[in-house]
């Protein structure tokens, strides 16, 4: 999908509170990057228009959340989204910021302790060249294994089956338990505390149905 530039994105992220603007800096010590630091982090990679962190970090503020994205003006949108969100309140549990998630461990390590990871309709690479660049592809799970705490969690949705079929078998070679798994969301309401993102809003409208998994570390 191409995205038409937004001259606005760099300026507005460059202003705000909560974008991390060198998160290498922070390897090691994102807890520091929070006003709460004793509070467990949850990493969102891919995190899009903000769409799904905007609304998981309002509903638990105990919880830090470091949400990442490639593209400056898919943040730039993000960061609109997520000041509106919270309108006058102070955003003091999300971390935004610009990184490949491909080298996710340049800027995260074990000391970051970090409890969960959302992954939320990344791209399916069906073609077999590119299946490795999957975010559940188990080249990427060696790497979350290296910052994810003991027993850490990592909560998966797609509408893609073969991504799914795939990926149940990336999460078993690396040792990531499944604690739950749906091949249709919409139809289990209490399979956890579901926040739709802007895709799943619009693959639920089409008829699509939603897989998700909860995959523990063992």
């Amino acid at each position: 999908m191409r995205i038409r530039n937004k001259p606005w994105a760099k300026e507005e992220l460059a202003a705000s509170k909560f974008y991390v603007q060198k998160p290498e800096n922070n390897k090691g010590h994102w807890k520091e990057v929070f006003k709460n630091p004793e509070n467990s982090i949850h990493l969102e990679l891919g995190c899009g228009k903000g769409y799904f962190v905007k609304k998981v970090a309002k509903q638990n503020p105990k919880i830090n959340y470091i949400a990442v994205d490639l593209i400056d003006t898919i943040l730039g949108i993000a960061n609109r989204n997520i000041i509106e969100e919270f309108k006058s309140q102070e955003i003091e549990n999300i971390a935004l910021t610009r990184y490949d998630v491909e080298a996710i461990t340049n800027i995260l390590d074990k000391t970051d302790n970090i409890e969960r990871i959302y992954i939320n309709f990344c791209n399916p690479w069906p073609k077999p060249r590119h299946k490795k660049r999957r975010l559940t592809h188990t080249r990427q799970l060696e790497k979350y294994k290296l910052f994810l705490k003991p027993k850490g969690e990592i909560y998966f949705k797609t509408d893609d089956d073969e991504l799914f079929k795939e990926s149940l078998e990336y999460f078993k070679a690396e040792g990531f338990e499944p604690i739950k798994i749906t091949y249709n969301l919409n139809e289990e309401p209490n399979f956890w505390e579901n926040i739709e993102t802007e895709h799943e809003i619009k693959f639920k409208k089409a008829g699509i149905k939603i897989k998700a998994g909860i995959f523990k570390l063992k």
